[in-house]
C-alpha cells in the first residue's frame, strides 16, 4: 500500500465518515472502492451526452445527401483498394 494525502472539504469528509461507519469498513477502503467504481463508470456516457449524440445522429440521418450514391460508392471502392495495397508486404 502507498500512503497519500488529499485535501477534502468538510462535507466530503463527513460523507466519507458516515459511509464508512454505515458499511463498517475503514475509510481508506471506502475511498479505494469508490475510486474503483467511479473508474468503471467513467467510460460510460452520461444521459446528457447520450441524448446529445443521438440528436446529432438524428440530424445527420434526416439531412439530404450532398453527393450521389454512385459517387460515394466509387470513392469507398477506391479507399478499400488503397488500403489493401498498403497492407501488402513483400517477401522477406
Amino acid at each position: 500500500m502507498v500512503k497519500v494525502t488529499f485535501t477534502l472539504d468538510d462535507e466530503t469528509v463527513e460523507r466519507l465518515r458516515r459511509l464508512a461507519a454505515r458499511l463498517g469498513r475503514p475509510q481508506s477502503q471506502v475511498v479505494r472502492e469508490s475510486i474503483k467504481e467511479y473508474e468503471a463508470r467513467s467510460d460510460k456516457l452520461s444521459e446528457e451526452e447520450r441524448r446529445r449524440m443521438l440528436s446529432v445522429l438524428d440530424r445527420i440521418m434526416k439531412s439530404t445527401p450532398t453527393r450521389p450514391q454512385a459517387e460515394v460508392d466509387a470513392e469507398l471502392r477506391e479507399i478499400r483498394a488503397a488500403r489493401r495495397r498498403w497492407g501488402r508486404r513483400g517477401r522477406t
